[in-house]
């Protein structure tokens, strides 16, 4: 089944809402799944460097090329000792290297095992890192050891495997680390490159290209009479790249259908995401160019305060574009409804499971809409912020989470979905 009739099932319209494959003003957990469904697979896997994977999401699951830590090595810096102490020092320091010459002129073997035997009775200076000697009790730390006339005395007991990284404490070879779908971040690459990846297979990022709508938008300065700073240019961008998409333009459309319409048709984005436009105004040309465009409507307009008049539509060649309100607020919660569940699907992300608070107070709510409620979180649970408004940014910026609130609103004590803010 094609994606397009997955979506179909979702409606709750009429026999030709359904033939059209259009959500018209659908409900908001059917919009984002919607927006999911649109992906029909994600973008295809690239092979590349541990430098260019950060970003992008591992097609395929992360397994361990070697034990890790490869040998027993040191987790302090101190004495490698063996036995009951007072112990006798070599002179010799085993520095981190797993072969080859040891600081100080002792060796170490193949295998990452330090050369020699410690006897008991013996002691050698151990760095974080370096393997540790056969026959070693434990490490000794340097500020629990006193050297005395060539003897080292230890200030506590010396437990067997005390301070010693076992091989494979915290993987073996070929052991899987992380499943596909898992964004790489920089935690991701050392991870790998830890477990001896030089390169990743990973999904292509979708590219993205922001229009911004309206003849009122200053993209610096202080605003003055019936122009506006634009807010979205500098929020969205940061936050999609988040999201896994590679921006490849940003550029403001003036309140001209021609221009428009050829930005939407000649853009050679995955995903158009537009600001402005989305309602029925004068100068609202958004529906019109995509009617010309050949462009199919999925998703227009949404039961979700703010936000409602957002809208998905796949454009030909399988692209697709995104249109979100141009009131700031309302754009986010666009952007979490569409735009978000789009991209992942894209990248080869998985839908993450909910994230559920309890409301401290009563949540206000739409009577008949979903509303995305700026809230921060207390002991007692979330509460909302002041200055919620669908044009505003303030509640937003204090914000820890968009609270996912039922029509009616949600009365204290009773669980919320939590969505992540930018």
């Amino acid at each position: 089944m094609s994606a397009l009739a997955d979506v179909s099932e979702l409606f709750d319209g009429s026999s030709t809402a359904r033939a059209a494959a259009t959500l018209c003003h659908g409900a908001w957990p059917q919009a984002r799944r919607a927006a999911r469904l649109a992906a029909r697979s994600p973008l295809p896997g690239l092979d590349v460097d541990l430098a260019e994977a950060v970003g992008h999401t591992l097609a395929e699951p992360l397994a361990a090329l070697t034990d890790l830590p490869a040998f027993d090595t040191s987790a302090m810096d101190g004495w490698a000792v063996a036995g009951p102490g007072p112990w006798h020092t070599s002179g010799r320091i085993l520095a981190g290297e797993p072969s080859g010459p040891v600081a100080g002129g002792g060796k170490s073997s193949e295998g990452g095992r330090a050369s020699g035997v410690l006897a008991d009775g013996e002691a050698v200076e151990i760095a974080t890192g370096a393997p540790v000697p056969a026959g070693t009790t434990g490490v000794l730390r340097r500020e629990h050891g006193r050297i005395d006339r060539g003897l080292l005395h230890p200030l506590c007991n010396v437990a067997p495997g005390q301070d010693i990284r076992p091989r494979g404490q915290e993987c073996r070879r070929d052991e899987p680390l992380l499943p596909a779908g898992t964004p790489v971040t920089p935690a991701v690459l050392g991870l790998a490159a830890a477990a001896g990846h030089d390169r990743l297979t990973v999904h292509r990022r979708p590219t993205v290209e922001l229009l911004l709508l309206g003849d009122e938008l200053l993209d610096s300065g202080i605003p003055q009479g019936s122009l506006i700073r634009d807010a979205l240019g500098p929020l969205l961008p940061p936050w999609l790249a988040a999201a896994g998409a590679e921006l490849i333009g940003r550029r403001q459309i003036g309140d001209d259908f021609g221009l428009l319409r050829d930005a939407v048709r000649l853009s050679p984005a995955d995903v158009v995401i537009t600001t402005g436009g989305t309602a029925g105004g004068p100068v609202d040309f958004l529906h019109a160019a995509l009617e010309v465009a050949g462009a199919r409507l999925l998703v227009d307009g949404v039961a979700v305060r703010p936000g409602h008049p957002m809208l998905l539509a796949q454009l030909p060649g399988g692209r697709h574009l995104v249109g979100l309100p141009g009131n700031p607020l309302a754009a986010v919660a666009g952007t979490v409804t569409l735009a978000l569940p789009l991209l992942h699907a894209l990248s080869g992300r998985p839908a993450a499971a909910p994230r559920l608070a309890v409301a401290a107070v009563d949540l206000p709510g739409h009577p008949a809409d979903t509303r995305l409620l700026p809230v921060a979180r207390t002991e007692q649970g979330v509460v909302p912020l002041v200055f919620d408004g669908p044009a505003m940014l303030r509640g937003l910026a204090l914000a820890e989470a968009l609270a996912v609130i039922p029509p009616g609103g949600a009365p204290a004590g009773d669980g919320v979905e939590l969505l992540e803010t930018p």
